[in-house]
């Protein structure tokens, strides 16, 4: 960047997105760089705004980072309404001529990039740039292991910057909304109730998430991450999703744990594949899943997301997403199936109930995952593949401990009484399921 550019100007903008945090931020660090004050902003955009659960998180990371800020001198600006707009609004009243940015991997964080003037964007969510995992031909993967492969041959990912101790504040700040006008947290007071007492959104909390993990987990990840009725999993995913920890950092910080690590590689995959196939989210990447047999019940849907389709491990899994805003990953991958196999409802739909009620909502991984379980995706289980409730319940939570947890109405013989009845017959809806793919096929 030319310096006699720089000094035209009088501040440069610090935009944040989906990277709330100070510490390892390539983007932050190049706008300090210049030299000038920097003038950090929040827009609440509403081609971007997350899920209604996701959006309780953004809240308290917003507080957050809000703190963060003015222990080094600085402070959010926050605005809500069209990105492009707002920050050719602020540039204006900043004296700001440029905007630094993290990339975005989204369709619609893309589309925005185009639309705004004096942009420079410095790193990302991911540990690789897309555009630079290339198969041996120029091409773009479509299967994870070769994807894996690439990365680990590549030069390993520059390691975590600490955050900088002072941010130099403009003389004169702009005018700030008021976070709790945006009405971020759920209108319904019993959907959040409590989660406060689960969850420290936040660098801060994410930093002490990592460290629980560390102490608590990490040595027994191997076995205890598909046990829903342990504490063997990190719960770092809402953290790592609003870019409150880095995954650089969580990949130097997790050496040696190569099935974690491979996790983290996964999450790679879906950013890649979100990169390459912006219509993941939306549409089947094989395309003859375009033409599958996908019913309409919207009973059957409700009954699904209420947690009442007669199968405890499924009944669970969606009620513990429902009050925690979580749902234990190898749940998840019994919920997927059951609700694409055997009551052969359209994953988007599946889709669209967890980026409502996730808090760690992310388009990537998300699409990717539902699509990996209902055998549509470029890289997916087989669609014959498909998990018996009954025997995943059995092999993952033996003693039922997860299951009385979220069902109390199997915690004795009394409250059985008012729960629902099986759904589906497992082996009907299972040659069902089979039969619509064989017409597929």
């Amino acid at each position: 960047m030319h310096a006699s550019y720089i000094g035209c100007m009088s501040s440069v903008i610090y935009w944040f997105r989906q990277d709330l945090r100070l510490s390892d931020l390539t983007a932050l660090e190049a706008a300090l760089a210049t030299g000038l004050p920097v003038v950090p902003v929040y827009i609440d955009d509403p081609a971007t705004r997350p899920g209604a659960a996701a959006c309780w998180w953004l809240h308290h990371s917003l507080q957050s980072l809000d703190r963060s800020l003015r222990a080094r001198g600085s402070r959010l600006i926050l605005r809500q309404g069209h990105s492009a707009e707002i920050l050719a609004r602020l540039c204006a009243e900043t004296g700001a001529g440029l905007v630094f940015a993290s990339r975005s991997h989204e369709p619609s964080g893309r589309r925005i990039e185009r639309g705004i003037r004096n942009l420079r964007l410095v790193g990302g969510p991911s540990l690789f740039h897309p555009d630079q995992i290339k198969t041996q031909t120029g091409g773009t993967y479509g299967v994870y292991t070769p994807f894996v492969r690439n990365c680990l041959a590549r030069a390993a990912p520059n390691p975590p910057v600490s955050a900088t101790t002072r941010i130099p504040a403009p003389a004169l700040w702009p005018r700030s909304e008021e976070l709790a006008a945006w009405n971020l947290c759920p209108r319904r007071p019993d959907w959040a109730a409590g989660w406060d007492n689960l969850w420290q959104p936040g660098e801060p909390g994410a930093i002490a998430a990592l460290q629980r993990f560390k102490v608590r987990a990490i040595q027994h990840y191997d076995t205890d991450r598909d046990r829903p009725d342990r504490l063997g999993t990190s719960r770092l995913s809402a953290h790592l999703h609003w870019g409150e920890i880095s995954p650089n950092q969580l990949w130097y910080a997790t050496q040696g744990a190569d099935k974690f690590q491979a996790e983290i590689l996964w999450r790679e995959f879906a950013l890649y594949l979100l990169w390459h196939r912006p219509e993941l989210p939306d549409r089947c990447l094989r395309p003859e899943f375009e033409r599958f047999g996908w019913r309409d019940d919207p009973p059957a849907l409700a009954a699904w997301q209420q947690g009442r389709t007669g199968f405890p491990i499924v009944d669970a899994g969606m009620r513990e997403l429902w009050q925690t805003g979580f749902m234990h990953n190898r749940v998840r991958m019994i919920v997927a199936s059951f609700l694409t196999k055997h009551l052969l409802l359209p994953w988007q739909q599946g889709a669209a109930w967890f980026m409502e009620t996730l808090l760690d909502a992310d388009l990537a991984a998300n699409a990717a995952n539902w699509q990996w379980a209902a055998g549509c995706g470029v890289e997916a289980q087989p669609f014959f593949r498909i998990f018996n409730p009954v025997i995943q319940g059995r092999k993952f939570d033996p003693d039922g401990v997860y299951v009385r947890r979220f069902v109390p109405e199997l915690r004795g013989q009394a409250g059985a009484a008012a729960y629902p009845p099986p759904l589906v017959d497992l082996a009907a809806a299972r040659a069902r399921a089979l039969a619509e793919f064989a017409r597929l096929r």
